[in-house]
């Protein structure tokens, strides 16, 4: 059946990329049975639908009723396709091409003929299949053959472009894009003279569009490593998944000493998944295998080699029977919707910069990250009181990230408990005093948007003032010398304390005492009273307002 091949981002999952695929092929048969809108963005001015199929052999509804077959000859036809890219990228002034969104068939094969050994990829990129990534540059000879490659539905599938000069995409069906920054004038002739078919459009259906493209990507940067140490380090995470052509991938077991080796070899522009260590008890990680469904099975060998397969219900007992000797291993669903890493990246270029167009399915990491960037010490937010922990730690729900408030954060003035400061479900505005991008971990402060209240304690130094014992210690006692519940307590030292009341004072009594210094650095308040008592102010002291 005539009808594009839409390339989409691959999905984890197998259910998630059938049904990609299939919905790309739809809409591109669509799209060449009626006019294309204008496309918005970076698209090169001329762009040339060209085919075998000649438009005469076509219905009134556009399809077609010819007798050319929709896959490759292998012959002449093949060889003018190859000519007439070759003559829009001499027109163009092109003798590279960038390969862009590299893709190889995984778990079925859509191709109207069958797939071949080494995804038609064999001999032609240095590295093999590893050579086959997003950003390799290739001359234009190279190009050509991934072309026939294409064109011969062999597995393997990219965008070949030169941006902002060229473009060459290949669709099902022998449909062939080429896009390019000059009219190429006598390229259409050429291409007319071979039998092909050019027509121009307003774009090539099968231009790079994000799925969502309010999505920022997570670079693998400075932070992202640094989490990831982390992470390990806390053996959180210990595996790596490195992703470099559609289903290609490779499995990595990352150790502290380990982490920056397998950084060093990671294959450019790949995108990256960490995940949950394997599970030293084999038996215990193959008892989650399910009755039945896609699933991958990732394993250690005794060597250290780390071996990954896709298998369903029927291929179960042959693949864990491979597992008799393995050190450990993990079972990952197939399945759209739960088949996902604690967070995700895509490699940057040597420059730092993110030039890869691969979009990864987003986790909570991946959103806690996306909000984390946005987010800067000193800044002001306001969030809702999630959690009050039992060891005293307040959680503050910020657009679905859970940032903390350290006790001494929550006010200046003394309390007992969070609770007397916060209530689960309220509504609290904080200062950010620190956003710890590794740990992923944002510190709030309630008293940094409040007014220091001790530094207008210092200015009662001297003062004598009557309030109540609130605790009895063995250095002596505290007294609280404002007249409020969370009013401050000074301490009176057994050594400044009269000599008949060491023994028989309790909490709650009232005393007078004198002020003898507030230390604002360590907010402490030292107070007297034997000194309060030389003064003869036993009688007339009183709190603080």
């Amino acid at each position: 059946m005539e009808g594009n091949r839409g390339i989409d981002e691959p999905r984890p999952g197998w259910v998630a990329e059938v049904a990609a695929r299939l919905e790309a092929e739809r809409a591109a048969a669509d799209a060449r049975q009626r006019p294309q809108p204008p496309v918005v963005g970076d698209v090169l001015p001329y762009v040339y639908e060209v085919t075998k199929y000649n438009p005469a052999d076509r219905d009134q509804h556009g399809h077609y009723t010819g007798s050319e077959p929709a896959d490759s000859d292998h012959g002449p036809v093949e060889a003018a396709y190859l000519q007439a890219v070759a003559a829009f990228a001499e027109e163009s002034g092109v003798d590279h091409m960038a390969i862009r969104e590299p893709q190889i068939s995984g778990f079925a094969h859509f191709g109207l003929e069958p797939a071949a050994d080494g995804y038609g990829l064999t001999g032609l990129l240095p590295g093999g299949l590893a050579g086959f990534h997003d950003g390799a540059v290739v001359p234009v000879e190279v190009g050509l053959r991934l072309v026939r490659a294409m064109l011969r539905d062999s597995g393997a599938w990219c965008r070949l472009e030169v941006e902002g000069q060229f473009t060459v995409h290949v669709g099902w069906d022998q449909y062939l894009y080429v896009g390019s920054s000059r009219p190429c004038e006598r390229a259409l002739v050429r291409t007319r003279s071979l039998g092909l078919f050019p027509r121009r459009r307003d774009a090539s259906p099968y231009d790079f569009t994000p799925d969502d493209p309010s999505q920022a990507q997570r670079p693998a940067d400075d932070d992202f490593w640094a989490r990831l140490h982390w992470a390990v380090g806390i053996r959180h995470a210990a595996l790596l998944e490195e992703t470099y052509a559609g289903n290609a991938s490779r499995w990595h077991r990352l150790t502290r000493d380990t982490i920056e080796v397998v950084r060093s070899t990671l294959i450019p522009r790949a995108r990256l998944a960490v995940w949950p260590d394997l599970l030293t008890d084999v038996d215990a990680a193959m008892a989650a295998l399910p009755d039945e469904g896609l699933v991958e099975i990732i394993w250690e060998n005794d060597d250290g080699h780390v071996t990954n397969t896709v298998v369903d219900e029927t291929r179960f007992d042959a693949v864990t029977s491979q597992l008799s000797g393995a050190r450990a291993a993990a079972v990952l669903s197939m399945t759209a919707g739960e088949r996902q890493p604690l967070f995700t990246a895509v490699l940057p270029d040597n420059d730092g910069v993110l030039r890869a167009r691969w979009q990864t399915e987003t986790t909570p990491g991946d959103r806690d990250w996306a909000l984390l960037r946005t987010l800067r010490r000193g800044q002001v937010v306001t969030g809702t009181v999630s959690v009050i922990a039992s060891f005293g730690v307040t959680f503050v729900d910020i657009d679905g990230f859970n940032a903390v408030i350290n006790i001494p954060e929550l006010s200046w003035r003394p309390f007992d408990h969070p609770s007397d400061i916060v209530r689960v479900g309220q509504e609290i505005t904080a200062e950010i005093l620190d956003v710890d991008m590794s740990r992923e971990r944002v510190s709030l402060s309630l008293r940094a948007l409040q007014e220091d209240p001790w530094p207008q304690m210092a200015q009662w130094i001297g003062q004598v003032v009557t309030g109540p014992v609130t605790k009895v210690v063995p250095i002596g006692v505290f007294v609280r010398v404002e007249d409020r519940a969370d009013g401050f307590e000074g301490l009176v030292h057994t050594s400044e304390l009269d000599e008949s009341l060491r023994d028989a004072i309790e909490t709650g009594d009232t005393l007078t005492v004198k002020i003898l210094d507030v230390d604002l650095a360590r907010r402490r308040i030292s107070l007297s009273h034997t000194q309060a008592l030389a003064g003869g102010a036993e009688a007339d002291g009183a709190v603080l307002p």
